[in-house]
């Protein structure tokens, strides 16, 4: 099935550009040939998403919410990448499922949709792995109901509550309203997550990401509040991150152009095991390396 009529007048995200994409770029700086910079096994997601194998993780360019403290910059805001045609796409899906991959994880990919989901059209008798979407959680419920049936596994980001801190950085003052309803919608239609017989890599399911960011650690707790609240107990893990590392323009941002310190991870993560938040994952302080963003050098998509 072709989808290209949705670029036409493109609200594929909230940003509801509305311009044709086929034309011109939307917030995102993308047209509506798809772009990616790199298509490879990646071993620095979540145990069970990595695996021992990797996951088949392509690099999409182009974002929807542009952080100013991305550490992806490059693909993300730089425009680094090579067009594919959506049969290139399906083609580099199944590469990635006979070099072993656990799953194929499409890393924000929503302003390339259409196109998405017509390149998983093409696969679908053949793709015999879960479709992992890596995505900020800054999407419209209308984006995730468009994926059900093709999306077996949601990683998305809960970056912030406060809507100060989310202008500010991701010039998103509506992001937790709007990634709040969408994650929902995400476990919803994935139910309680699902593993494979030995428990170990997932097969279905909900992983909310949070980064704790310098000096944030209320909004952090905020956002832990509401998970436990309004979030269905048991349907979903979380992933608490400690990464944070001032990339691309944090140095604009003095209150952020720093690390987080381990008080500040251990306050959250200890509030996290208060709320009996303890289906998921922690990071150790030290996983804050620049080596934990990957060579964006087209691997894989020559």
């Amino acid at each position: 099935m072709n989808y290209d009529h949705l670029y036409k007048s493109c609200t594929l995200c909230p940003r509801n550009c509305k311009v044709d994409r086929s034309a011109t770029t939307g917030y995102c700086g993308c047209l509506s040939t798809i772009k990616a910079a790199r298509a490879a096994l990646h071993h620095w997601e979540e145990p069970c998403i990595s695996g021992t194998r990797g996951s088949g993780t392509v690099f999409f360019s182009g974002c929807t919410l542009r952080c100013c403290f991305c550490q992806n910059h490059s693909i993300s805001q730089e425009g680094v990448g090579k067009e594919l045609s959506v049969e290139e796409l399906s083609h580099i899906f199944l590469k990635l499922q006979e070099e072993g991959a656990h799953n194929i994880n499409l890393v924000t990919a929503t302003q390339y949709l259409p196109s998405i989901l017509s390149a998983l059209d093409l696969v679908k008798n053949k793709l015999s792995i879960p479709v992992v979407y890596n995505c900020g959680g800054y999407e419209t419920v209308e984006t995730v109901k468009a994926l059900e049936g093709y999306v077996d596994i949601w990683l998305p980001d809960l970056k912030y509550e406060s809507t100060d801190l989310s202008m500010r950085y991701s010039g998103a003052k509506d992001y937790f309203q709007v990634a709040k309803k969408a994650i929902l919608q995400m476990i919803l239609q994935t139910g309680a997550p699902e593993f494979e017989e030995d428990g170990t890599i997932m097969k279905k399911g909900v992983i909310i990401r949070h980064m704790v960011l310098p000096g944030a650690k209320d909004d952090s707790i905020r956002l832990l509040h509401f998970m436990k609240e309004e979030l269905p107990e048991g349907m979903y893990y979380i992933s608490l991150l400690s990464q944070y590392t001032p990339f691309f323009r944090s140095k604009d941002f003095p209150e952020i152009n720093r690390r987080i310190t381990s008080y500040e991870y251990n306050k959250v993560l200890d509030e996290a095991i208060s709320l009996s938040l303890d289906k998921g994952f922690m990071q150790e302080k030290s996983s804050a390396k620049e080596e934990y963003t990957p060579p964006f050098d087209l691997e894989g998509i020559l």
